[in-house]
């Protein structure tokens, strides 16, 4: 759609007449959805909107006949030209909008119960695990762009190809029941890695019975394209060396500009760094709290960061990667670890 062009009464049509075409076309799992969408008629003239006929035979000799010129113009405007009270233009406005839009308000509550009536405003997608989707309240929103930053191997890719799969879980397990489209930018696409992630499911996916594990074709409903490799952050340090991984400890800047960075509903920051884990707290409890007298090792700490998102708050979750894909880690579990 061309930025020039306001978003009207067309454009609005046009979406709802695409939309009810899907539903019929791949058929529409959720009984509500389908429901609605058969409400979603496209409304684009004044007749097709139950009004009080002395209304309509005013908007008739006025020559308004289509619904935008109706909102375009304001209360004071529509008096001129069609000699109508106040009271009846605002209430010709009330009933042209609810034709163009029959979906009720949706208020913070509902949305926060589940009971919303057009389920997709809420669903989750599952990220394969329940510690993340317990961090990120039910999994990522799935209306919206959402970008997951980070510097080399501080596992991008890994939770990118553990999203690849959860996708394709019907609904009711935390999937939408798709496929995937994974552009890769890399040298080759890490299919050994996918494969070995496929053939764990089983054992990582105990929420779902395993006979619907099987009858979903993972590797066939991946289709890969690559392109050029393309940077859409930068990060740049700007401390002597990070105290919390945060903003403060480094700045993000959008290499494909400020434009891109406005269209995201949602930014994760990926990092990873060497601590020192404390061994032996076990016979010598005492160390974990003085960290006196201690054996050290050192670990990778992965870190996921929520940078900015409309239904979370600035928080993170550690999270490791295994041969069977990424866990997350509780913070009750990360109790052993300091920074070098």
């Amino acid at each position: 759609m061309s930025c020039d062009k306001p978003y009207g009464v067309t454009s609005v049509n046009n979406l709802c007449a695409e939309l009810l075409a899907r539903s019929l076309d791949q058929g529409c799992e959720e009984p509500r959805v389908a429901a609605l969408l058969m409400t979603m008629r496209p409304v684009r003239f004044v007749h097709e909107v139950d009004i009080n006929p002395k209304v309509l035979a005013a908007l008739r000799k006025a020559k308004l006949r289509l619904l935008k010129d109706v909102l375009q113009m304001s209360v004071s405007d529509m008096e001129r030209l069609t000699k109508l009270p106040a009271a009846e233009i605002h209430y010709l406005h009330k009933a042209v909008a609810a034709a163009i839009c029959p979906f009720p308000p949706v208020t913070a509550l509902q949305m926060s119960l589940g009971d919303c009536p057009f389920p997709t405003q809420t669903q989750r997608l599952s990220l394969g695990c329940p510690v993340l989707n317990s961090w990120l309240k039910g999994g990522l929103p799935t209306l919206g762009v959402i970008e997951i930053a980070g510097e080399s191997a501080s596992g991008k890719t890994q939770i990118c190809l553990q999203l690849s799969l959860s996708v394709q879980y019907p609904p009711a397990y935390g999937g939408l029941g798709a496929g995937v489209v994974y552009v890769c930018t890399e040298d080759a696409f890490p299919a050994r890695r996918l494969h070995q992630l496929i053939s764990s499911q089983p054992q990582v996916r105990v929420d779902v019975p395993s006979d619907v594990i099987t009858t979903i074709p993972f590797g066939n409903q991946v289709y890969v394209e690559h392109v050029a490799d393309v940077v859409t952050c930068r990060m740049d340090d700007i401390g002597g060396g990070p105290t919390s991984i945060c903003l403060a400890s480094q700045r993000i800047i959008p290499s494909l500009g400020t434009a891109w960075s406005n269209m995201l509903l949602m930014r994760l920051l990926a990092s990873r760094e060497e601590v020192k884990a404390i061994l032996d707290t076990e016979h010598n409890p005492q160390c974990a709290v003085e960290h006196s007298n201690c054996t050290f090792t050192l670990q990778t700490q992965r870190t996921l960061e929520v940078l900015f998102a409309p239904h979370l708050p600035h928080s993170l979750c550690h999270y490791v990667i295994k041969a069977e894909g990424v866990y997350g880690v509780r913070e009750s579990d990360n109790t052993d670890i300091a920074r070098v």
